[in-house]
C-alpha cells in the first residue's frame, strides 16, 4: 500500500508574504512525499489590490483554497477580518485536515491561521517570528510565537528573541528569510522584461511604497501628504505601489492614487513578486515604509529612506535612513544617498528552501509536542530583578500644614 502524502498548507494573505513563502512552496512540490495546498485569502480576493490570486494560480499550485474575509467597500477592522478568517479556516481545516499549516510574518491572517491551527490539534510553522517593528504589527507576530509550534527563522538574534519568550530551543530552527533564495538565485526576470512587460517607460527610477500605520491614524493624513510634497519637489521617476488594506488605506489610498497621475509615476496596485524584486535591483532607491525597504532593499545594496515608525527596530545598517514624516528633512535625505551601498546579507545565505525541506524530512521535526510549555530562563540570564518597591514611611503632610 503507498504511502499516504503529508499534506502541508500554506496560508497568505498579501503579495508580500506569498512571495516569501513561494521558494518554500516550490521546494516541497519537488518531493513526493507531500501534497501542498494553499489557502488564499485578504488582499488576494480584493479587486482593489490587484485581485493577485490570480498570482497563486499562475504559479502552478493546483489546490488553492480561497476564503474571503473582508470585502473592498471599506477598511474592515481587524479584529472583524480576525474573526471572519478564524470562522472560514476552520471550515476548511476540518474537512481538509492538513498534517501541517505554514504562516508568514505578522499580518492578522497569519494570527488566524495560528489560532485555527493550534486550536484544532494541527502542527502551525511560523516563518520569520521573533522580529521587532513598529505599529501593532510586532504585537501580532509574538501573538503568532506563542500560538505557534514550530519556528522557523532568519538569524541567531531571532531564535534568541524566541528563547526569551519562552519557547523550547528543540522546537526553533535557523533556515534565513525564503525571499533571499530568490534574490540570490540569478533567476529574477531580465529588466527589459520587466519594464515591458508593465509599460515602464523611463531608465532611471525610485520605488515608492508607503503604507497607513494603523497606531497613527490621526496623523495619518499630514504624514502622507508630507511625504508625497517631498516626492514631487524631486525631479526623479518613481514606480509606486498601492498601499495594504490596513486600517487607514482609505486616507492613504486617494493621497497616492493622485501622485500615481503625474508622468513620472507608474502606480501599480501590485506586482509579481519576482519582478518587483528586479525593479527593486536596479532601483536608484527605494523609499517609504515597506519592510522590502528594510529587508530586501540591503540584500541589494540598495539605498533606503526609511520614513515614520512603521518599520520601527526592524534592522539597520549603514544602507538605511531613517527620517520622520518631514518634506524638508526627506528632501535632504534624498540629496544625500549615496548611489549604492555594501550588500547587508544577515537574513540568509539563499538556502531556506533547501533547509526547510531537509528539516521536514526528519522525524525530529514531526515529534515536537502540540502540548507547548512555557520555558523559564534563569535569573542569572536576565540579570538582578527588580527590587519590590517599599512602602513610604514618611508621613503625609495634612493640608493646613
Amino acid at each position: 500500500m503507498a504511502k499516504t502524502k503529508k499534506r502541508i498548507t500554506f496560508l497568505t494573505g498579501t503579495r508580500a508574504d506569498f512571495g516569501k513563502l513561494l521558494p518554500l512552496i516550490r521546494e516541497i512540490k519537488t518531493s513526493r512525499q507531500y501534497q501542498v495546498e494553499v489557502v488564499a485569502t485578504g488582499m488576494h480576493l480584493l479587486a482593489d489590490y490587484g485581485y493577485t490570486i490570480n498570482e497563486i494560480q499562475k504559479s502552478g499550485i493546483r489546490q488553492i483554497f480561497p476564503i474571503f474575509n473582508q470585502d473592498s467597500s471599506s477598511s474592515e477592522k481587524m479584529d472583524i477580518v480576525l474573526a471572519n478568517t478564524i470562522t472560514q479556516l476552520s471550515h476548511y481545516l476540518n474537512e481538509r485536515q492538513p498534517d501541517m499549516i505554514v504562516v508568514h510574518g505578522d499580518r492578522v491572517e497569519a494570527l488566524a491561521g495560528a489560532i485555527a491551527g493550534a486550536l484544532n490539534n494541527i502542527p502551525v510553522t511560523h516563518i520569520e517570528g521573533g522580529e521587532v517593528s513598529g505599529t501593532i504589527d510586532e504585537s501580532i507576530r509574538h501573538a503568532i510565537t506563542k500560538m505557534a509550534h514550530i519556528h522557523l527563522v532568519s538569524n541567531d538574534e531571532a531564535c534568541r528573541r524566541l528563547v526569551q519568550m519562552g519557547e523550547s530551543k528543540e522546537s526553533i530552527f535557523i533556515i534565513g528569510s525564503p525571499e533571499v533564495d530568490i534574490m540570490l538565485s540569478g533567476d529574477l526576470p531580465n529588466l527589459d522584461a520587466a519594464k515591458k512587460r508593465y509599460g515602464v517607460k523611463f531608465d532611471e527610477y525610485a520605488i515608492f511604497v508607503y503604507h497607513p500605520v494603523s497606531t497613527e491614524l490621526d496623523a495619518l493624513t499630514d504624514n502622507i501628504n508630507s511625504v508625497i510634497q517631498a516626492l514631487d519637489a524631486t525631479d526623479h521617476n518613481f514606480i509606486a505601489i498601492q498601499p495594504n488594506n490596513d486600517i487607514g488605506s482609505e486616507l492613504v489610498r486617494p493621497v497616492i492614487r493622485r501622485f500615481g497621475e503625474g508622468n513620472r509615476v507608474k502606480l501599480f496596485p501590485s506586482l509579481r513578486f519576482e519582478y518587483y524584486l528586479r525593479f527593486l535591483k536596479d532601483a536608484r532607491y527605494i523609499i517609504g515604509n515597506s519592510s522590502s525597504a528594510v529587508r530586501e532593499a540591503p540584500v541589494f545594496g540598495v539605498p533606503c529612506v526609511n520614513i515614520g515608525s512603521r518599520q520601527n527596530n526592524r534592522v539597520n545598517g549603514n544602507g538605511i535612513f531613517n527620517v520622520d514624516e518631514d518634506t524638508d528633512k526627506i528632501l535632504s535625505t534624498i540629496g544625500s544617498l549615496p548611489n549604492r551601498v555594501k550588500s547587508m546579507q544577515r537574513f540568509g545565505k539563499g538556502d531556506a528552501a533547501s533547509t526547510f525541506i531537509k528539516l521536514l524530512e526528519d522525524d525530529t521535526l514531526w515529534s515536537i509536542s502540540l502540548q507547548k510549555r512555557f520555558v523559564d530562563m534563569s535569573s542569572a540570564n536576565f540579570g538582578e530583578l527588580p527590587k519590590k518597591r517599599r512602602k513610604s514611611t514618611k508621613r503625609k503632610s495634612s493640608a493646613n500644614s
